[in-house]
């Protein structure tokens, strides 16, 4: 598979060095959203809110993302699993936009509103301090260690950046303006989004690290 690297390749030292800090990272992300999808999806529900709920979602995708990347590693030769990852994760990326594509269109069509939710808006605030960080130290280890499925990971974990950037101004526009589409049209947009991250990694273009 071409990653169209250019960067020179690391020591067998430094490979094991880097291995280990993804696994690290990718625990990291395990741990952090499993307690965000367990809050997203409860106050999501409670509040009627497609883009919370599919927030929650995405949270359990970056879970799988993460477990993904742990499995690969644990193998002797992390590379040998390197396109059976890319697949997995992209297949992740799909049930994602399946899922929120098609709740955010009946939300649309139905003209279900969401109702005000203090801790969605908080924890769409947290995320998008905490997850932009955690997505560039994935990208540079990925990078660095020429793995198409850690920079696919980093993806995740940045299109969890935009989802949090996308939710939490859906959420004040419905709670200040009333504006009550704004909640399923910023779902629909993140569920575009997942559709393209998932063709890229389905296509092994993920690791785009020249």
């Amino acid at each position: 598979m071409n990653t169209g690297l250019h960067l020179p390749s690391p020591t067998t030292e430094r490979r094991a060095v880097l291995g280990r800090r993804a696994q690290l990272l990718a625990g990291a992300s395990v741990l952090y959203n499993l307690i965000e999808a367990a809050v997203a999806i409860t106050v999501g529900a409670i509040a009627s809110s497609i883009a919370l709920v599919g927030f929650g979602l995405d949270s359990l995708v970056e879970m799988a993302s993460g477990l993904v990347i742990l499995w690969q590693f644990r193998a002797a030769l992390p590379e040998s699993r390197e396109r059976q990852a890319l697949r997995l994760i992209a297949i992740s990326f799909f049930a994602l936009a399946g899922y929120v594509g098609v709740e955010s269109v009946r939300s649309l069509v139905s003209g279900d509103g969401a109702d005000h939710s203090t801790a969605g808006v908080v924890i769409a605030g947290v995320s998008l301090v905490v997850m932009p960080l955690l997505s560039w130290a994935q990208r540079r280890t990925g990078r660095e260690l020429g793995s198409g499925s850690v920079v696919a990971d980093s993806k995740q974990t940045l299109l969890c950046t935009y989802l949090s950037a996308v939710v939490l101004v859906g959420l004040l526009a419905n709670s200040l303006l009333g504006w009550w589409w704004a909640d399923p049209l910023a779902a629909l947009v993140v569920a575009g989004v997942a559709l393209r991250e998932g063709l890229e990694a389905w296509r092994g273009d993920a690791c785009h690290c020249g």
